[in-house]
């Protein structure tokens, strides 16, 4: 009953904390920016900017993944300093997993400033940092114990002849990261992004002594756009995350087309490779200050017996507002990650 036990609360922490080692992972990193790097705070063409998204993971098994972030930010200008921005944001996570309902909620204050190289701002950086609570646990009523089998059927009522100290546990998360954007030509894009994830190291526990550690993660996300034709633009990404012992490599290609480029209104469509793991279609919609996409997951690792390569669904909107007066730069750049 011992060994059963902590290989109990081992599967439990080691589910709970992959999760939250990702960091709230989303097919879709464009659609989920303060998540990905807090430099990217701010790092827009307007005055705010709000966000949701939404993933539902292994639709084939008996309790699916469900993930939900949302996000606001605004920027603002310092005084005296014309040519830089001070961006200003929360995110907000929760993400719920399995039969015990093992869940991750997590509230981030982002922070950034952002500097004009150039007069014509096309060459942007910026520095962020993201200071975080978050919170785990699962619902012990869910689970279900040997004990409560008496050879022929299972019986909710018995004694489970389990107890944990606790079924949930609070961490102090931070987070930094700098990023930079150069528009060559006022047509080619180019933005690169690395941030630092878990800085303070947090520790999680639900019984006495037994603490797992969330390792610092590196993620570094590069993207760059440039035009095909009048109409049609080549979107390229790739975003790689380390932790530990574990490495991620996402690479992203897809087009754009412009129904009306003066709207700034287009459809997208594209494939990204989350090595070893899926194949994930994307698809994107944007008009004027709204962006729209959504994204299915492919899966084709060892999981794919129990999830019947049902990976995931993913679906996210991002709206920019301007106020009455507008505060953008004296060249407008294109509206990034637009």
């Amino acid at each position: 009953m011992r060994f059963f036990k902590k290989s109990l609360i081992t599967l439990i922490l080691i589910t709970g904390v992959n999760s939250i080692a990702q960091d709230i992972h989303f097919s879709q990193f464009n659609g989920s920016l303060l998540n990905l790097n807090p430099a990217f705070t701010g790092f827009f063409n307007g005055d705010y900017r709000v966000g949701a998204i939404y993933r539902t993971q292994w639709r084939a098994v008996p309790v699916p993944y469900n993930t939900v972030s949302f996000s606001g930010e605004s920027r603002i200008r310092p005084m005296m300093e014309k040519r830089d921005m001070v961006g200003i944001g929360v995110v907000f996570n929760n993400d719920r997993a399995g039969d015990t309902r093992y869940h991750t909620t997590q509230l981030y204050l982002n922070g950034s400033y952002i500097h004009s190289m150039k007069e014509d701002s096309s060459l942007l950086v910026s520095g962020g940092l993201n200071i975080g609570y978050g919170s785990v646990g699962f619902d012990y009523n869910k689970m279900t114990f040997d004990n409560q089998y008496d050879g022929l059927n299972y019986n909710q009522s018995t004694p489970t002849g389990e107890q944990f100290q606790w079924t949930n546990d609070n961490f102090f998360d931070l987070n930094f990261g700098v990023a930079g954007q150069y528009i060559l030509n006022r047509k080619q894009r180019f933005i690169l992004g690395t941030s630092i994830h878990h800085l303070t190291a947090p520790k999680i526990s639900y019984q006495g002594n037994d603490v797992s550690k969330l390792d610092r993660k590196s993620s570094t996300y590069v993207q760059f756009v440039t035009p095909m034709t009048q109409k049609i633009d080549l979107v390229a990404e790739l975003l790689y995350n380390r932790q530990g012992k574990y490495n991620e490599i996402v690479p992203h290609a897809s087009l754009k087309y412009y129904l009306n480029k003066d709207a700034n209104q287009a459809i997208m469509g594209g494939i990204s490779a989350r090595a070893v793991d899926a194949f994930i279609l994307r698809a994107g919609y944007t008009y004027k200050n709204l962006q729209a996409g959504v994204a299915y997951d492919i899966n084709y690792s060892k999981f794919t017996a129990a999830t019947n390569a049902r990976g995931a669904f993913e679906v996210y909107i991002i709206h920019i507002f301007f106020k009455k007066y507008q505060t953008i730069l004296k060249k407008k750049p294109c509206p990034i990650f637009m």
